[in-house]
């Protein structure tokens, strides 16, 4: 029998939503709250690799996923220019049938997770989170934010960068940090020949073109921004075209069509890594909530991702709750401070405008480090 029969999870992002997933797979009943009323997301994309297709299929959901997303198989590291410097192939780890990496748009996603975590049967509830947590032995009282309350074998917090579980756990002491940089995307048509992840060494930052469908990609860009600058709406569009001076074609070409502000998605690069265990007694973070890193290495969704299917088979393993979650972290913490640690190195190599560091290193280094089994 499960000794957590019956899980709340805060956050209906992507670790949430998989982890509830994950829980119901096991039959576990699983209540989910997430705080915005209007349970949407923002429309660009997300790249995701070898290691998160393997875990779809282990959460049941590749088929559904692939038909969601572009499939494609390199990535290949281009100077400002465009003169290729190296095609990295990626690794088949669903099974040889299935293709190495996708891309995907964050709507498409969300529509695929959160459509299952309703046919799963998880109660989900809108507009909410959590106010205050009281532990026993046997279980979490929580109070919510509406007042109503609810009793829990255990509470999983997967509510992101600026968790309230967290805070509720371990107070200020992990609060979030400004990495000094910002990233900029922006949707485009695409053409046929952009059939793989092609990211582009600039002088101020690099860019990238990501397929997401067969008629859609997304281009990003990071800057160096140290003042961490509030970019007022009316600006965007005009702000990251300026962000792009220096890169060569195709970057170049596309620059200027980039002139609707409400399509520009601007974000700084905020990280935080708890570095102990990532749970008090019933109650647990995972993904950005434990461990939000930059986007350089494209892996922080598939770490929430692995986290979600990890905590699943601990939480059916033999052993109580404390053991289960032991044995969770075990698994999770150097993974996840692994590819942490990776992705804040590159940015502040591109910050240092270091043009000794071999990216095409780390990439490889992450590439074998996520196919390695979890």
């Amino acid at each position: 029998m499960n000794v957590a029969r019956k899980v709340l999870v805060v956050g209906g992002g992507i670790g949430g939503l998989c982890t509830a997933i994950a829980l119901r797979r096991k039959h576990i009943a699983v209540d989910l709250v997430e705080l915005q009323s209007d349970w949407t997301v923002y429309g660009v994309g997300i790249i995701q690799q070898g290691n998160v297709l393997r875990e779809m299929s282990r959460l049941g959901l590749l088929e559904a996923y692939l038909d969601a997303a572009y499939a494609f198989e390199d990535v290949a590291i281009y100077t400002a220019e465009g003169q290729q410097l190296v095609r990295i192939p990626g690794q088949r780890l669903a099974g040889p049938q299935y293709p190495a990496n996708v891309g995907i748009s964050r709507r498409a996603l969300h529509k695929v997770l959160s459509e299952t975590v309703i046919e799963l049967g998880a109660q989900v509830r809108l507009g909410l989170s959590v106010e205050s947590l009281e532990q026993d032995e046997a279980g979490v009282e929580v109070v919510f934010t509406d007042a109503s309350r609810g009793r829990y074998d255990l509470v999983v917090g997967a509510d992101g960068l600026y968790s309230k579980v967290r805070s509720l756990l371990f107070g200020d002491k992990y609060q979030p940090r400004f990495t000094g940089q910002s990233v900029w995307r922006y949707n485009f048509p695409r053409p046929a020949h952009l059939d793989h992840l092609a990211t582009y060494q600039g002088a101020m930052g690099n860019a990238g073109l990501v397929p997401l469908s067969e008629d859609l990609m997304y281009m990003f860009v990071t800057s160096h921004e140290p003042d961490k600058p509030w970019m007022e709406t009316d600006q965007l569009a005009a702000q990251m075209r300026l962000r792009l001076q220096g890169f060569g074609n195709p970057i170049a070409q596309l620059c200027e069509q980039i002139v609707d502000n409400d399509q520009v998605v601007y974000k700084p690069l905020e990280a935080v890594f708890v570095d102990e265990p990532w749970y008090r007694g019933r109650v647990v973070i995972i993904g950005d909530a434990a461990h939000a890193t930059t986007p350089h290495l494209g892996q922080g969704a598939g770490m929430a991702i692995e986290d979600a299917l990890v905590l699943s088979e601990a939480l059916t393993g033999e052993g109580s709750v404390e053991e289960q979650l032991q044995h969770f972290m075990t698994r999770r913490f150097e993974r996840c401070k692994f590819i942490s640690e990776s992705s804040l190195l590159a940015g502040e190599r591109e910050i240092a405008r270091d043009y000794t560091f071999d990216r095409a290193s780390l990439v490889r280094r992450m590439l074998e480090v996520t196919a390695q089994p979890i």
